[in-house]
């Protein structure tokens, strides 16, 4: 990558990320990180963990893709990969940070159609992964939680949700997405031009991308199924960090009841997708979630300062990798 763009996205993050800062009330950090104590380093050396498992994801999909040519070191790939989650953490709408990010790394190594592809496929198995966890959820909370007719009414409205998320992701999957996606903006005001614009210019890179993305799902099932089954686990294993958090105030917690208020929570928090770090949207979820499991609301909002407070580390993890990367040579 160019350094001047490489010095855009740090800059841009940074920026985001002092302005997230400065919206913290430093007494309620400095009390609730006192109180977490050993648990907190315990939360944050637990990600470093899922990341391991988002990019060993992402590797299956290149390696599938490449078939074994212009190899990526797995290592690299890790640190690519915290460094796009950060930039996503920081930009308004998730998705427009870490993602050209990510395909302006990886295309010295393997071509931009390639590289294009690859990213778009581990953007749509990582949501794919996100409503399935929500489903098996659904499944978890009716086998171990009392269910009244208002939550029978919340479930049905989740399940018919993810039912019609997972079957929009398999059309996806196997006619590709990329060409359809930039249809679909042609019909939303204020882009019209420009993706129609785009799409004329680009439409047999568009073609080749969407080509690349059905063969994993048409040709390759294994590494399909080993994505999204690794994405998935990346979920059940982020739920420790609830668990670890509770163990400081709640003693009792059990491990099924952390994976429903991460479920909940991050349902509720994707719908407010446009927000930096989902700011307002996953401290309402941690406090609903925790309210409807019996919980305390002072027990979600220690959940919520917590995780507030991994995300900003993290964050400040990813952009520092982005200032430490080394310029690779173009292979293709």
């Amino acid at each position: 990558m160019k350094k001047k763009y490489q010095n855009g996205f740090f800059i841009f993050g940074l920026l985001v990320l002092i302005i997230m800062i400065t919206q913290l009330d430093f007494s309620q950090v400095w009390a609730g990180l006192k109180h977490a104590g050993y648990w907190f380093i315990a939360v944050l050396a637990l990600w470093a963990v899922v990341y391991i498992f988002n990019t060993a994801a992402w590797f299956f999909i290149i390696k599938s893709g490449n078939q074994g040519k212009n190899k990526v070191g797995f290592w690299w790939l890790y640190k690519i990969t915290i460094s796009g989650f950060a930039l996503n953490y920081a930009t308004p709408g998730g998705l427009m940070g870490g993602e050209p990010y990510r395909i302006m790394e990886l295309s010295p190594k393997i071509g931009t159609e390639r590289a294009s592809s690859s990213v778009i496929l581990y953007v749509m198995t990582h949501i794919f992964s996100h409503f399935w966890f929500w489903l098996l959820s659904v499944l978890l909370y009716i086998i171990t939680q009392p269910i009244n007719t208002f939550m029978g009414i919340v479930l049905s409205c989740i399940t018919g949700f993810c039912v019609l998320g997972l079957w929009f992701f398999i059309k996806g999957y196997k006619k590709g997405l990329a060409l359809r996606l930039m249809n679909l903006l042609k019909h939303i005001p204020g882009t019209k031009r420009r993706a129609r614009n785009f799409i004329d210019t680009h439409r047999q890179q568009l073609d080749t991308i969407d080509l690349q993305i059905s063969a994993l799902h048409n040709q390759n099932p294994h590494t399909f199924i080993g994505a999204v089954l690794l994405e998935i686990a990346a979920r059940f294993v982020s739920a420790f960090e609830i668990m670890f958090i509770l163990l400081v105030i709640m003693p009792s917690v059990n491990y099924v009841q952390c994976v429903l208020i991460l479920a909940f929570t991050t349902l509720f928090a994707n719908m407010l997708f446009f927000m930096p770090l989902q700011l307002g949207g996953r401290e309402g979820g941690f406090l609903m979630s925790a309210n409807g499991l019996g919980m305390t609301a002072s027990n979600g909002i220690f959940i919520a300062l917590i995780v507030r407070m991994r995300e900003l580390i993290w964050t400040a993890i990813g952009l520092i990798l982005i200032k430490l990367d080394k310029k690779e040579k173009k292979q293709v």
